[in-house]
């Protein structure tokens, strides 16, 4: 499957006022792509968009909310009106109420679901015909860890993750078995230091907190940009990211005990917040449009992601670790049979 040229696309970023979105959308229009940008918040559009247009980029921007089907098809509708066509959708937007199951309330769990799983939903029916007028694109959503292992008090986010990795998989095969050549790629962010924790409705006395360590926005949004252009089925952001699926595949029932023992206490700052304080739930925090959050002072690089960007090499390493297993295999056996070696 060919992908075009960045600098040759016509991209809409949805959940762009902020966070991992706003960063993705100034370096689509960095790199020469026509950008439509999307949220509910329209400060936040409107200052990115002028940002976009003053660094000699082209940008529209498209007030949403992406728990309503037709508002999001309307993001598509315009992207095609202005520039003519589709050529990657990228599907940013989330919400989260920070609590234990019991804290939460059905309503307040169905709204997290609505916009963050059933916003990429409507997200992918309202871009794939685009897609599929243009003759190839891409799909990218941004997933997360959580949509591999769900954490304790965030289970209404964890749950949506869960059901934007099924949907995917489904997605994937239903394009695969009719030959149509759009990419489904999802992205799985580690805990990245954006507004995220500032804006989620919080039910723990205290503004919520990710487990460290973080992320740079920026990371996502160079893995999001990489796969606009090469086709990539999962891209895990984060080396923490990395080790925390191997350990989930191997033993479950491990991380459950890690996180018994740091998901609660890791999770708290000691900045007091209560449920009715400025939160994303059902009204955009229009306020805070930064791309980066509270928690720059735990940020650290992350080494694997350079190598998933390079394939020689990432399966030269890999060779090399089989190769490096297969000989401590057979040291291991003949040691076994021999003793004395």
């Amino acid at each position: 499957m060919q992908l075009k040229p960045i600098s040759q696309q016509v991209v809409a970023v949805v959940g762009a006022s902020s966070g991992i979105g706003r960063e993705t959308a100034l370096q689509f229009a960095k790199r020469g792509a026509s950008v439509v940008v999307a949220a509910r918040s329209q400060p936040g559009l409107e200052s990115l968009v002028e940002e976009i247009r003053q660094a000699g980029g082209e940008a529209t921007a498209v007030s949403a909310d992406v728990a309503e089907f037709e508002q999001v098809k309307a993001i598509a509708d315009k992207t095609v009106a202005t520039y003519g066509r589709l050529d990657t959708w990228v599907h940013a937007s989330a919400t989260a109420v920070f609590g234990t199951v019991e804290q939460i309330t059905p309503e307040e769990f169905k709204r997290v679901v609505d916009v963050t799983l059933m916003g990429q939903v409507y997200g992918a029916m309202a871009a794939l015909p685009y897609l599929r007028q243009a003759g190839q694109g891409a799909f990218i959503s941004i997933s997360s860890m959580e949509g591999r292992r769900s954490l304790p008090f965030q289970s209404a986010y964890s749950t949506s993750k869960h059901g934007v990795e099924g949907f995917l998989e489904a997605l994937r095969v239903e394009l695969h078995h009719e030959g149509v050549p759009i990419s489904i790629t999802s992205i799985k962010p580690s805990v990245i230091n954006t507004p995220f924790y500032n804006h989620g409705r919080t039910k723990l006395g205290v503004k919520p907190t990710g487990i460290p360590p973080y992320y740079e926005p920026s990371l996502v949004a160079d893995a999001i940009l990489y796969t606009a252009e090469h086709p990539v089925r999962d891209f895990i952001v984060g080396d923490v990211g990395r080790v925390l699926d191997v350990v989930q595949r191997l033993s479950p029932g491990l991380v459950d005990s890690i996180l018994t023992a740091v998901g609660f206490p890791l999770q708290k700052t000691t900045e007091a917040k209560s449920e009715n304080d400025s939160n994303n739930l059902y009204e955009p925090v229009s306020e805070d449009n930064r791309i980066q959050g509270d928690f720059g002072q735990w940020v650290i690089p992350s080494v694997t992601d350079w190598i998933d960007k390079n394939p020689v090499l990432k399966w030269g390493t890999v060779a090399g670790a089989l190769i490096g297993v297969s000989a401590l295999a057979i040291a291991a056996q003949v040691f076994n049979q021999d003793g004395e070696l």
